[in-house]
């Protein structure tokens, strides 16, 4: 029988890899655009550093769903399938958010003291609100297909059950903070709201990868 240790430590480091990637965006880049307008104008490479991290954990999220299906269609093939399918979307979701600051950069160049600011800067808020709703749509699609990935692996005890309980938990969690912010009842660029966050954020970056490192999964059955 295969051990799949290979597929469990590239899983490990493509999540922790993913996050510091998304991070990255959030906590460098995205702060960038409470600026005024003409200093937004003016951090093309600030901005590219975002295209790129987006770019890097949406191909990503695509690799750990294609890395995990021979892994889970032990289990499932239909989730497996249905794993890939939704991490392909939520992909695709978070590429749009690359594309609108592909957008932003373009404006830039467009840019002079005497242009009418207003104007770009209305442009940018819709740019800046086509991401954020992308975002929370492709947050909506995560926290939706990896309870079916939490399902999977208590189901086939791939790895501890408490683990695969505390996954699902996390993505639960995600899944009611981005409907909630798409339905306008939370805001995620509120502190508190983000706390929502944590236990998956967790999991995704220390909890599951720790154990992918030091245990892989587990076949004896």
């Amino acid at each position: 029988m295969k051990t799949y240790k290979m597929n469990a430590v590239i899983i490990g480091a493509l999540f922790i890899f993913t996050m510091l990637a998304g991070m990255v965006d959030a906590f460098f880049v995205a702060p960038q655009f409470n600026q005024p307008i003409a200093h937004i104008l003016q951090i093309d490479n600030t901005i590219l550093v975002g295209v790129f991290s987006v770019l890097i954990m949406a191909i990503g999220l695509v690799l750990i769903a294609i890395t995990f299906f021979p892994v889970i269609k032990l289990q499932s093939e239909s989730i497996a399938r249905m794993y890939v399918i939704l991490r392909t979307i939520e992909c695709l979701l978070l590429i749009v958010g690359s594309l609108c600051y592909l957008f932003i950069i373009a404006l830039g160049k467009q840019y002079t003291t005497e242009t009418v600011s207003s104007n770009y800067a209305i442009a940018i808020a819709i740019a800046l609100k086509i991401k954020y709703y992308g975002y929370l749509l492709a947050m909506t699609v995560l926290g939706f297909g990896s309870l079916f990935l939490c399902y999977s692996l208590y189901v086939s005890r791939l790895v501890p059950r408490f683990l695969s309980l505390w996954g699902a938990i996390g993505y639960l969690l995600l899944l009611i903070s981005a409907v909630l912010n798409l339905c306008g009842i939370l805001d995620i660029t509120n502190g508190m709201t983000s706390i929502l966050y944590i236990p998956g954020g967790l999991w995704e970056m220390i909890a599951f990868p720790l154990w992918l490192f030091t245990k892989g999964f587990n076949l004896k059955w």
